[in-house]
């Protein structure tokens, strides 16, 4: 379980620093009662997020864990490093193309009014869940891993926590040091619309690498013989 919160919590950090959800929030944060509007949006977000991955992983999910109703740890390893290329590919791909996506970031978002923050963070949110690879990748981790559903259940919200973790830290601001909130925050919306693609490459490389050493590491190192003991020192070696 501890291993498995460890591929969560890497993935939904990474995940986290998705511009589309950040952007808009820094946005709210420089309108009025800005405070109010970013933990609506952050509830929209959290929420549509949390409720789509259950679904997608008791739904489609437990039909695919059907084919394999009680994985051995090889299974897992298998799945472990398939999650990782998944994400060292989505990667590679925000790399690949960071020139255009830090020029096609939105600039603005609609106004938003009363209960339309929490109403436009939930919208934005399920706009971007089909396309949502990391969380993909996550959620077939999880599922992947056989555990009870209760706790594929607390892994889901485990990982929803850390996606929203820079909201939070958006809301923390405003409540900490709300004299000097739209200074910072403006400075952190340009540094995002600059380097958010590069951010979010080098996060997904880093966490992809991580959790294919961690899957292929476990799964040579069952072997015999000098090469399997070294692949078990070095599993050995890596947090999990």
């Amino acid at each position: 379980m501890l291993r498995l919160a460890g591929i969560v919590i890497s993935i939904g950090l990474a995940d986290s620093l998705n511009p589309t959800t950040i952007a808009p929030a820094l946005y709210l944060a420089s309108g009025q009662h800005p405070r109010q509007h970013v933990i609506r949006f952050t509830l929209g977000v959290f929420l549509v997020y949390l409720v789509g991955g259950a679904v997608i992983a008791l739904g489609p999910g437990q039909l695919l864990l059907s084919l394999v109703p009680h994985p051995d740890a090889e299974d897992r390893q298998v799945i472990e490093i398939a999650v990782g290329l998944a994400v060292l590919g989505a990667g590679a791909l925000l790399w690949r193309h960071r020139d255009r996506l830090s020029r096609d970031l939105p600039l603005k978002v609609p106004t938003a009014r009363g209960h339309s923050s929490t109403l436009l963070g939930a919208t934005i949110t399920a706009v971007e869940l089909p396309t949502a690879f990391p969380y993909f990748a996550a959620i077939a981790a999880i599922v992947g891993s056989g555990v009870g559903i209760i706790r594929q259940l607390v892994l889901l919200l485990l990982f929803n926590v850390c996606f929203v973790l820079p909201l939070l830290g958006i809301v923390a601001t405003l409540w900490l040091a709300p004299g000097h909130a739209q200074e910072k925050l403006a400075r952190a919306r340009a540094f995002l619309l600059r380097h958010w693609p590069i951010l979010l490459a080098g996060a997904a490389l880093l966490v992809g690498l991580f959790v294919v050493l961690l899957g292929l590491t476990g799964f040579v190192g069952r072997g015999h013989g000098r090469l399997g003991r070294f692949f078990r020192g070095v599993h050995n070696l890596i947090p999990h």
